[in-house]
């Protein structure tokens, strides 16, 4: 199984940074390559579409909105992996917050190293889109 993740420290309260973040329907309001996100199944379901037309398709595995973290599954996507497993968590550092985004996955078709260089890349892009809402 192979692991990525992704770490920044953002100039806003923990609070804050969870009020965007933290409902799993509300990826389109931080990250621009999700246009759309439809949600299902009572809100444990997200049907995703990127700028290009792709849908992926997220499950929400657990929730502690106390603890400002959520986790989620792929169950239907382009990935070339399986088994995939995100935590997103927002945590107070000092008068800011520090947001990480990890996940573990199995790869299909793939190295190790090139499935975590791509959701590397993914957490980090996110990331950095989050970070520009909170940016004067």
């Amino acid at each position: 199984m192979a692991s990525a993740s992704a770490v920044i420290d953002i100039p806003a309260s923990a609070d804050q940074v969870w009020q965007l973040v933290g409902g799993f329907n509300s990826l389109p309001d931080w990250l621009p390559m999700i246009v759309k996100s439809e949600a299902g199944e009572g809100g444990r379901l997200r049907r995703l579409q990127t700028e290009d037309g792709t849908v992926i398709v997220e499950r929400l595995e657990g929730f502690d909105n106390a603890g400002k973290t959520y986790r989620y599954s792929i169950t239907q996507g382009p990935f070339p992996v399986t088994d995939y497993l995100a935590t997103l968590l927002v945590e107070a550092n000092g008068d800011a917050s520090r947001v990480t985004w990890s996940g573990r996955f199995t790869p299909i078709g793939i190295s190790e190293t090139e499935a975590q260089a791509l959701f590397q890349g993914v957490y980090q892009g996110g990331l950095s889109a989050l970070l520009a809402n909170f940016s004067d």
